[in-house]
């Protein structure tokens, strides 16, 4: 197969914009639409399609080398591009502690795909992106290894997600994606249309991402791109943290629309767009977009059924 012939994965593209009847948004004159990004691909959902495309385009093969913690979803993503497109890939994990345990079922998805696991401490992992610690873990790799940033998000994976942006022209007037490393809100804002604004839901504690979203934007196009705003008061104490409040709030949502949600992003984004709605942050008429980036570990994807 070809490596970088990925329309032989068969993306389901453009993903699905499902309208959702939910009486909090209703009762406030609000629309809200679920743009199914986790129906695209079985292994290589969501935003993790978006950001590798144009990335193993450019990589045409060769092995991959890429970074993420002990339950990175980038991490599976590229080690399922590998498995299903037939290049080798190196995965290098934050915390040399976990060399010697067990595989937690991430990271043993990971190996079963064939990935090579490198676990580093979590100074050299901090220093990842230091020239002399990158030659380093490249020595250590496949030669001529291609690097994909931490989260997939570089100059190429915005690119790829502005086509998620202009997927939802004309389809919404607000669409809200969680944030981990910034690149998918830096595509998607780009891709929106004039009038059209992109929200974004930080997962991590910090107020880094305002910078990096900049950073990103300026290196896949330049400069600013689109209407954009982040709101960082539902990361629910920080990365891969759910307070019972969350979890109350996503079994409800659950209950309600009958569709499984992730909880360290998808669920963390609803639950601003809910708070927001309740606040009268959107004026009547307004229809929002909820990007669903990814579904539960061990969960399906299905079409929602209201």
């Amino acid at each position: 197969m070809n490596a970088f012939d990925l329309s032989r994965l068969r993306p389901r593209l453009p993903s699905p914009l499902e309208p959702v009847e939910d009486e909090r948004f209703a009762r406030r004159g609000l629309t809200l639409l679920l743009k199914r990004e986790d129906l695209i691909h079985p292994d290589l959902p969501g935003n993790k399609w978006r950001k590798l495309a144009l990335n193993l385009e450019a990589a045409a093969g060769r092995p991959v080398l890429t970074f993420g913690g002990a339950y990175s979803n980038h991490l599976r993503a590229t080690a399922a591009a590998g498995r299903l497109l037939g290049f080798p890939t190196v995965g290098v994990v934050r915390g040399d502690e976990l060399a010697g345990r067990p595989l937690n079922p991430s990271l043993a998805r990971c190996a079963a795909d064939g990935m090579r696991l490198e676990f580093v401490d979590r100074a050299t992992y901090r220093a990842k992106n230091d020239p002399a610690v990158l030659a380093a873990l490249l020595d250590r790799a496949h030669a001529g290894a291609y690097v994909v940033p931490e989260g997939g998000s570089n100059a190429l994976a915005v690119r790829g997600c502005a086509e998620l942006g202009r997927e939802l022209a004309g389809a919404a007037d607000a669409v809200a994606v969680a944030c981990g490393t910034g690149g998918t809100l830096a595509g998607l804002a780009a891709g929106l249309t004039p009038g059209q604004r992109a929200l974004g839901f930080p997962v991590l504690r910090g107020d880094f991402l305002d910078g990096e979203v900049r950073a990103l934007q300026e290196a896949a196009f330049g400069g600013p791109r689109g209407d954009w705003s982040l709101d960082g008061r539902f990361h629910g104490g920080g990365y891969a943290r759910v307070s019972p409040a969350l979890e109350a709030f996503t079994r409800d949502f659950e209950e309600r629309h009958e569709l499984a949600i992730e909880r360290l992003y998808v669920a963390k984004m609803l639950h601003g767009l809910v708070t927001l709605a309740e606040e009268g942050a959107f004026p009547p008429g307004t229809r929002i977009a909820a990007v669903v980036t990814g579904a539960p570990d061990g969960v399906q994807p299905s079409v929602s059924s209201r």
